[in-house]
C-alpha cells in the first residue's frame, strides 16, 4: 500500500492578513496540498489556541464550519478533524455534522475522535471536564453511537452518558459503511484499546522507530483480544519536518521557528525526509501527517509533494 499522507493546519495566524481574508490562505494551503498529493487535510477541533503552537488568544476558526467550506472548494483530498474532542458535542451531533461534511465532500469525510483535553477551554465555553477516565468512557459510548448512525437506519442505544433512540441520520453518508473513524492518541491501557474496537485509522505522535515499534505492540495485542486484524487499521505519525532544498539551508530555516518550537522540528532534504519516512514504513506504519506549521505555504507543500513522490515512486493522483 502507497504511504498515506496529511496535511494538518493547526494554525491560522498569518501575520498582515485580514479575517476577512483568513479562511482564502487556509484554502489556499488546502489546495496546495491536494496539488501535492495529500490524501487528507485536516483542522483541530479547538476554540482556543494550544500551546506548543501559539498564544490562546491566537486566531482559531471552527473546525467543521471550515471543514464545509474546504470540501466545497476541493475534489479528491479528504477532509477530518483531528481531533474532535469527545466533551464538546454530543456524540449524535457529531454523527450528523461528519455525515453532513461527507455529503458536502461527495464521501470524502472522515471521523477524527479523541478524549479532549484543554481544560482552559472547557471553562472558558461552560463545557464539563471530567476525569480522563470518564472522558475515555465517553469516548467508548460516542465511538459506538457514531458508528451506528453511520451504518444503521434507526439506531438505539443506551449507555452511562449518552443514548439515542430511534436516530434518524438522513441523508445517509454518501461512502458505503460511513465515514472512517480515525481515533486520536497513543495511551495504551485504553485509547489503543479503542482503536482496536472502533477505529480505522491511529494517529500517533513522532518519536523513535523502536518505541513507536512497542506501541505498535501493544495496539496488537489489543486487536487479537477483541479478534480484529491490525493490519485493517491504518497506523499514522505526526511528523515536524521542515523540508530545505539543501542542507545549507537547514539552520537559517530553523531559526525562524521560534526557538519553543525548534526542539520539536527537523530540517532535512527530501532525500534525507524519505530515508527517514522509509524506516517508519518497513517497521509497519502506513502514513504520515505534515503541518503548516513547518509547511506554510504552497511553495513548501510543493516541496512536500516531492516527498510524496518519492516514497510512492510514482506521480501523485489529479
Amino acid at each position: 500500500m502507497a504511504a498515506f499522507f496529511g496535511f494538518h493546519m493547526p494554525n491560522f495566524s498569518f501575520p498582515g492578513v485580514p479575517n476577512d481574508r483568513l479562511f482564502d490562505r487556509v484554502l489556499e494551503n488546502a489546495r496546495a496540498a491536494e496539488v501535492a498529493g495529500f490524501d487528507l487535510v485536516t483542522v483541530m477541533d479547538h476554540f482556543y489556541q494550544i500551546g506548543g503552537i501559539g498564544p490562546e488568544t491566537e486566531p482559531m476558526l471552527e473546525a467543521y464550519t471550515t471543514l464545509a467550506g474546504i470540501a466545497a472548494q476541493t475534489s479528491r483530498i479528504k477532509v477530518g478533524t483531528l481531533v474532535t474532542g469527545v466533551t464538546y458535542r454530543n456524540p449524535a451531533l457529531v454523527a450528523k455534522e461528519v455525515t453532513t461534511l461527507d455529503v458536502i465532500s461527495k464521501g470524502r469525510a472522515i471521523l477524527g475522535i479523541g478524549a479532549a483535553w484543554n481544560e482552559a477551554e472547557h471553562i472558558g465555553y461552560g463545557f464539563a471536564y471530567p476525569p480522563i477516565g470518564q472522558r475515555m468512557d465517553r469516548l467508548d459510548e460516542a465511538l459506538t453511537i457514531t458508528k451506528l448512525m453511520f451504518t444503521q437506519e434507526r439506531p438505539s442505544f443506551e449507555g452511562k452518558y449518552y443514548r439515542i433512540e430511534r436516530a434518524l441520520n438522513s441523508p445517509r453518508p454518501v461512502q458505503s459503511g460511513g465515514p472512517k473513524i480515525l481515533v486520536g492518541g497513543g495511551g495504551e491501557k485504553r485509547t489503543l484499546r479503542l482503536l482496536a474496537r472502533h477505529g480505522d485509522i491511529g494517529h500517533w505522535f513522532g518519536g523513535p522507530v523502536d518505541e513507536l515499534k512497542r506501541k505498535k505492540q501493544v495496539f496488537e495485542q489489543h486487536c487479537e483480544a477483541v479478534g480484529r486484524d491490525p493490519s485493517s487499521v491504518l497506523l499514522t505519525i505526526g511528523m515536524g519536518l521542515v523540508l530545505v532544498e539543501t542542507e545549507k539551508d537547514a539552520k537559517p530555516v530553523l531559526d525562524r521557528i521560534p526557538a519553543e518550537r525548534r526542539a520539536m522540528v527537523m530540517a532535512v532534504t527530501v532525500p534525507q525526509a524519505a530515508d527517514m519516512l522509509g524506516r517508519y514504513l518497513d517497521a509497519g506504519f502506513g502514513g504520515f501527517t505534515l503541518s503548516n506549521q513547518t509547511l506554510p505555504t504552497p511553495q513548501a507543500i510543493a516541496i512536500a509533494g516531492e516527498l510524496i513522490r518519492t516514497l510512492r515512486g510514482s506521480s501523485v493522483p489529479a
